[in-house]
């Protein structure tokens, strides 16, 4: 798994986190981290996904056809 996606993973699961504890307070500002959960778990999905199509290999001149799926 790449780095930046495990980055962003931890940083979506600690803005979880931080949401649950803004809500049971009371407190609205847990609305931004709700949205913060939201993009870091984009940015986890778009750098793994950019990952294993790096691993991927792309067919060539070879006449084989590519795998993409």
């Amino acid at each position: 798994m790449p780095r930046l996606a495990v980055y962003a993973l931890v940083v979506c699961v600690l803005s979880v986190a931080a949401a649950v504890v803004a809500f049971t307070q009371g407190s609205w500002l847990g609305i931004v981290w709700v949205l913060l959960a939201g993009l870091s778990s984009n940015m986890a999905w778009y750098y793994l996904r950019r990952g294993r199509a790096a691993q991927r290999p792309v067919g060539g001149m070879s006449g084989e056809p590519s795998q993409n799926r």
